[in-house]
């Protein structure tokens, strides 16, 4: 146990004090992490990589990608260190990082998805205005919106979170910076500003689910009057993976923030925070490339020997340049 007597940072309690649990525990977020890191980064590079892949929906799902990378990176690696040094402190600078990039990350996730759901909705329900709409300046625009959405998120958190006074021990029944947990921390009736800044993103988070079911329900009353089982198949295999991508982080990141913590930490509550902040970014790159045909037909064309060979002839020829 570290003693905080003379520290300003906070100790993360994590899943278990048996150390072969903790290591046990590292080495499944370690392969987990891996797996995650793999598959986001081939969907990057093979949308990168493949000319017909450049088209809004892809370059919305490559960002989505990118979302998921770093938003993994911001809690895994330092439970994985965590574990493996039987050292749950985390310094104070760290956890504000932490709380910043966890936020923003997960509420730019939230807005990308929204986006997403929203270039279906153009491309199903009006594509003879498709090319217009989401031509790719819009993208673009759409895009840093939601960056910069994310970043305002992060950092009004932060700031809130960060300027209450503390009054219990400040331990965290976590494995990463919480916020929910964190407020357990604060002194009565300090953290009101904290819960309007919740309400206020949560209310956003509400209306960004809203736009996304609108848009489904738009989209699938203009499926069904498909009369080809191709045409219906082929919508389907593309807003399906999103529609359950969008369900089950927002439930269970739902799930998590609008209860009240628990006075004792359970199992389920380290069950619930993995849910949100772990699986999504590891199944994402599946779902999105099992169920599409274009990413499977690109993915092959990217492991292929003569597309290898192609590359590399032209990153030799650049380098002799």
């Amino acid at each position: 146990m570290v003693n905080l007597t003379s520290k300003s940072g906070f100790l993360l309690m994590g899943f278990s004090d048996d150390h072969k649990l903790q290591v046990l525990h590292a080495l499944l977020f370690l392969v987990i992490y891996l797996l995650a890191l793999t598959g986001n980064l081939l969907i990057i590079t093979i949308i990168t990589l493949d000319h017909r892949l450049h088209s809004p929906m892809y370059y919305f799902l490559k960002h989505l990608s990118l979302l998921d990378l770093c938003f993994i990176s911001v809690t895994v690696p330092q439970s994985i260190a965590n574990s493996l040094m039987d050292n749950g402190y985390i310094s104070l600078g760290q956890c504000i990082l932490q709380v910043f990039f966890f936020i923003a990350l997960a509420s730019s996730e939230v807005a990308i998805l929204t986006v997403m759901s929203y270039d279906r909705y153009v491309a199903i329900c009006q594509p003879l205005q498709y090319e217009t709409i989401m031509n790719p300046s819009a993208c673009r625009r759409a895009v840093i919106a939601v960056w910069m959405a994310g970043a305002l998120s992060g950092l009004m958190h932060t700031t809130v979170n960060f300027s209450i006074p503390l009054c219990g021990e400040r331990v965290i029944h976590q494995f990463f910076c919480d916020v929910p947990q964190m407020l357990k921390l604060a002194c009565s009736y300090e953290f009101m500003n904290e819960i309007a800044v919740a309400a206020f993103t949560t209310s956003t988070a509400f209306i960004c689910l809203i736009s996304i079911v609108l848009s489904y329900i738009r989209i699938f009353s203009m499926v069904l009057r498909i009369p080809s089982a191709e045409g219906r198949t082929k919508v389907f295999s593309t807003c399906l993976p999103h529609l359950f991508v969008v369900t089950f982080f927002l439930s269970a990141a739902g799930f998590e923030f609008l209860r009240p913590p628990s006075d004792s930490p359970s199992a389920v509550d380290l069950m619930f925070s993995i849910f949100y902040t772990v699986i999504p970014p590891t199944l994402n790159p599946v779902i999105y490339s099992l169920r599409n045909e274009a990413m499977k037909a690109a993915l092959k064309k990217v492991l292929s020997k003569d597309e290898f060979s192609q590359r590399k002839m032209y990153f030799k020829a650049m380098f002799k340049l």
